[in-house]
């Protein structure tokens, strides 16, 4: 590694981190956050989607302006964004707003946190953009290396979120959101002061044409290769489910079961753990030995499992029973993301790889929101399970759209423009 690199390397690192710590140290304290504001799942379930819808809506420019302007202008940007919502979301949630508004004008802390965390969300481009200064800075024989990092970061930030989330929760539930506060504050100096341009001004693109900017039309990409089309619809539809039951997990935990913000962040260490585990050590010797598509639908079929799990546990066995619940949803999605991702590159040419993978990211975002907030509507109208039996069934459908689509290697058909 030449030294120059290095600067690059820890900035991009570090950013790659924070995208990850900003969410998993919030999200599992989220319901006990909101609990002096509102304690029904349907705005949880709306304002844990709405990063993700924010983030839909703002990533084709983001990366456009990464390709016209330069990466380090827009990771700036981003990592400001972050501060600035992190930052508001924090003050929310730690004020007293009783002793200085009216009755009429207690809908304004949650105003605040939605707009926060359209904040966040909408400058959540800092994990594309990082990934594709790591692209500028490496070769094609060493790329494979370098990208090594997206997921040491992102297995660090499942780790080290929730664990330091049940760290500082024992002295305010308040804290662990300053604390991922100051950390994107951290981030936004290193990449000021130490992170270099990595893209030429000769190799930007001076021309931004609207189309690309459209969310929707780059899902076009998705859909348009009948030899693909069905499992992007199964990867739609996965992520729907498994993001939608996810989002009222703790709110399930905490009023099912009387759990506390450091029970809940502690389930969480726990999926990190299990995460890094399977995507870090074993998916490769089990794909070789096993294949993608076998792999997929054993994945849901763990995801299955956990659903039914959670709706077994009771007041009284409920920490062993959702402790290994939640360690075999984290195999299940460890199994069926990279695994549905390979299947899905496996049906498309070279030229168009890198259109519609990058399109994937977009089909998840849009997932998160859809099944985030039916799963807040389903748990407030139809009971408190009611949104892991909706994921069970989401996810049979998804059993029946990758059944059949064990498509030999040799068999792709080339992207249409």
């Amino acid at each position: 590694m030449h030294l120059p690199k290095v600067p690059t390397l820890l900035s991009a690192f570090i950013t790659l981190l924070n995208d990850r710590l900003g969410e998993t140290i919030v999200f599992p304290l989220l319901p006990f956050l909101l609990e002096r504001f509102t304690t029904n799942g349907s705005t949880l379930g709306l304002l844990a989607g709405t990063y993700a819808i924010s983030q839909f809506a703002v990533a084709p420019l983001i990366g456009a302006l990464s390709d016209r302007f330069g990466r380090k202008p827009v990771i700036i940007t981003c990592v400001s964004g972050s501060v600035i919502g992190l930052f508001l979301f924090a003050v929310t949630v730690s004020l007293n707003w009783n002793n200085f508004l009216p009755i009429w004008g207690t809908g304004l802390p949650l105003l605040l946190l939605f707009i926060a965390r359209v904040i966040d969300g909408a400058s959540g481009g800092t994990a594309a953009t990082a990934t594709a200064v790591l692209a500028d800075i490496s070769t094609p024989e060493n790329r494979a290396k370098t990208f090594g990092l997206i997921g040491v970061a992102f297995g660090l930030g499942f780790v080290l979120g929730p664990g330091l989330g049940t760290a500082l929760a024992r002295f305010s539930v308040t804290l662990p959101v300053w604390a991922a506060t100051l950390f994107a504050l951290i981030n936004l100096f290193l990449v000021i002061w130490i992170l270099p341009e990595t893209l030429p001004k000769k190799a930007r693109n001076s021309f931004i044409r609207k189309r690309e900017l459209n969310p929707f039309t780059q899902l076009r990409l998705v859909f348009i290769n009948p030899l693909s089309r069905r499992l992007c619809v199964a990867f739609f539809v996965f992520f729907m489910a498994f993001n939608g039951f996810t989002a009222v997990l703790v709110l399930y935990l905490k009023e099912a079961f009387s759990w506390t913000p450091q029970q809940s962040s502690q389930a969480f260490v726990i999926v990190g753990v299990v995460a890094m585990v399977v995507q870090g050590g074993l998916i490769g010797p089990l794909v070789k030995r096993f294949g993608e598509w076998r792999l997929t639908l054993t994945g849901i079929g763990f995801v299955i499992a956990g659903c039914i799990l959670l709706t077994l546990a009771n007041t009284e066995n409920s920490i062993p029973m959702v402790f290994n619940a939640v360690g075999v949803l984290a195999i299940g999605t460890g199994l069926v993301t990279p695994c549905l991702r390979a299947l899905i590159s496996r049906r498309l040419n070279a030229t168009g790889q890198g259109a519609v993978l990058g399109s994937l990211q977009g089909l998840q975002s849009l997932g998160t929101f859809l099944g985030a907030s039916a799963a807040g509507i389903c748990y407030d109208l139809l009971g408190q399970r009611s949104p892991f039996y909706g994921t069970t069934c989401l996810l049979i459908i998804v059993i029946a759209l990758v059944s059949g689509n064990a498509l030999p290697r040799n068999k792709k058909q080339p992207i249409s423009n």
